[in-house]
């Protein structure tokens, strides 16, 4: 009986009922049973007896019934495929009609353009190289951004020449990024050896904007005896008094087109975070990893300056260690490793310096260091081993990014370069306003809170780093690896003389076996702790006599 307000009928029946049912059922399959009997068919299937033990040649019959069997199954499996395949297609097929029908025809003509025309791979040299000439021909100003640790190192000789022989008369800037990191005489030693050359401007880029639509926070108002340190990685520096000078040499031009400006450099000098602080939002992708820009990207910064920011130029292999460690991809692109750069960003700089600004005992070599290094920051391995290289990542990445405070030297009497003149020189002056440029680099180095001498790592100089402009200059030269990585790193020993090689050549030839055995002088590496007692009278733990 149908219920009320429910839409079927419940199949719920008495247990007597049921029970009836059943037994008719049973009833009913053994009359079926009786009348197949009478009629001599059984259902059951006779089990395959197999063959007797008794039999010749037993496992060749066997294994050809195996055979069989897997060939019959080969059969059903492949006609299975080839029904699977069929119906792919037919589903491709229709789901390709239907959307033809529905696709517009601009999407046609760029899918067809797209399958003709392969993209090319962004992050090989020969695209850089030529992204980087894009730039340049386009700019009508060129910013070459330098780092005020290192300036000369920054400097690239060809990228200068290639910029003064393009057509257009175009206008070569040097910016002094990073000037947070050095002390204030440093900067200002540098200020007057670089201006014999070209214009010199002071930056100080801010490394906190985080948001591409919202631009950066205003500065909270505060009573006038609290004091804030607005040189730390929030504060920007420099932007408006460059942001003044190309906006009136835009206007002193009085060209129609907006000025294009051209930034260029190498690697982790701040391209793309001086664009994005004059521009006040994240409009180029930052970071601490090189190699982040891959392609030129315009920025309007004011109604007729417009900023390009372009990929970093290319070192040449031939370069010095220190300066591919410092200003090459090689590291990210896997041709060197972490503990190698680390190793020869050590050798140019004064061991007690770097052990005051890291708070870490004496050393032997660099894989000590990094050791000390790692247990320092915590970078442990399973059963609290130190991972050497995240702590070699680490100390790389402070002193490509703007957190280690290091400073070079500044030329003094330095002779201009072959490619420039003294006629070169005035023509790069000429347009500019020099005064409002002296002005704003003095307040903008007033604001900026520079470190202390003392507190500063003195650092040696390879001087400018050939850079690559074309793939046609690059040249495939790889070092003579004769000792191996591991070695190479826990030596860290100087080239030998030819004195000390034929030294070495005499006592590794055969000698008589002498039955007195000498006492062998064993070295272990043992860590040192800053607690123990003072080098005069401390008992030298690293010395194992047997």
């Amino acid at each position: 009986m149908k219920r009320p307000k429910l839409k079927k009928a419940s199949k719920r029946v008495s247990c007597s009922k049921r029970y009836k049912i059943q037994k008719k059922v049973r009833e009913h399959n053994k009359k079926l049973r009786k009348e197949l009997k009478k009629k001599g068919v059984s259902k059951r299937v006779k089990k395959d007896p197999g063959v007797p033990s008794s039999a010749p040649f037993k496992e060749e019959v066997l294994r050809e019934a195996e055979q069989r069997r897997l060939q019959i199954e080969e059969q059903k499996e492949k006609k299975r495929q080839v029904v699977k395949e069929e119906r792919a297609k037919k589903r491709k097929k229709e789901k390709d009609s239907a959307s033809k029908e529905t696709e517009p025809n601009a999407k046609k003509t760029r899918k067809e353009n797209g399958k003709n025309s392969q993209a090319p791979d962004r992050s090989s040299k020969q695209f850089l190289c030529s992204e980087l000439n894009k730039v340049i021909d386009a700019s009508d100003v060129v910013i070459q951004v330098l780092d005020a640790r290192d300036p000369l190192g920054y400097r690239c000789p060809q990228l200068e020449e290639a910029v003064l022989q393009r057509d257009g008369n175009k206008k070569l800037l040097l910016v002094l990024n990073k000037i947070d990191l050095v002390p204030k005489e440093n900067v200002e030693r540098w200020i007057q050896c670089l201006q014999k050359e070209f214009p010199v401007v002071l930056f100080k880029a801010s490394t906190q904007i985080q948001d591409k639509t919202v631009k950066a926070k205003k500065s909270r108002v505060v009573a006038s005896n609290e004091v804030i340190d607005r040189s730390r990685a929030a504060a920007c520096f420099g932007s408006s008094c460059l942001t003044e000078l190309l906006s009136s040499y835009a206007t002193d031009t009085k060209n129609d087109a907006s000025l294009k400006v051209g930034v260029v450099g190498f690697p982790n000098v701040g391209k793309s975070s001086l664009i994005n602080s004059m521009k006040g939002i994240l409009a180029c992708n930052a970071g601490v990893k090189r190699g982040i820009t891959k392609s030129m990207q315009e920025v309007h910064i004011t109604k007729n300056v417009k900023l390009i920011d372009s990929p970093g130029v290319l070192a040449s292999p031939s370069n010095s260690q220190a300066s591919m460690a410092l200003r090459s991809l090689q590291v990210e692109e896997g041709q060197e490793t972490v503990l190698e750069a680390v190793r020869t960003l050590l050798k140019q700089c004064d061991k007690s310096q770097i052990m005051l600004q890291y708070t870490l005992p004496d050393f032997r070599n660099s894989l000590e260091f990094l050791t000390l290094f790692a247990k320092k920051r915590g970078f442990l391995q399973k059963g609290g081993v130190a991972n050497t290289e995240h702590a070699a990542t680490a100390f790389l990445a402070e002193w490509t990014g703007a957190k280690m405070s290091y400073h070079c030297k500044a030329a003094e009497n330095k002779s201009l370069p072959s490619y420039l003149s003294d006629a070169v020189v005035a023509e790069m002056k000429n347009g500019w306003d020099l005064t409002k440029l002296e002005t704003g680099n003095k307040e903008c180095l007033k604001g900026v809170k520079c470190p202390n001498q003392a507190s500063s790592i003195s650092f040696t100089s390879k001087g400018p780093t050939t850079g690559l402009l074309s793939i046609s200059e690059i040249s495939e030269v790889k070092p003579d690896a004769t000792t191996t990585e591991r070695e190479a790193v826990q030596n860290d020993e100087p080239e030998q003389t030819p004195e000390e090689t034929n030294n070495t050549e005499e006592s590794e030839k055969p000698q008589e076996v002498s039955l007195i055995k000498k006492p062998v002088k064993v070295q272990f590496p043992i860590d040192i702790n800053l607690s123990a007692a003072s080098a005069d009278d401390a008992y030298d733990f690293n010395m194992d006599f047997k």
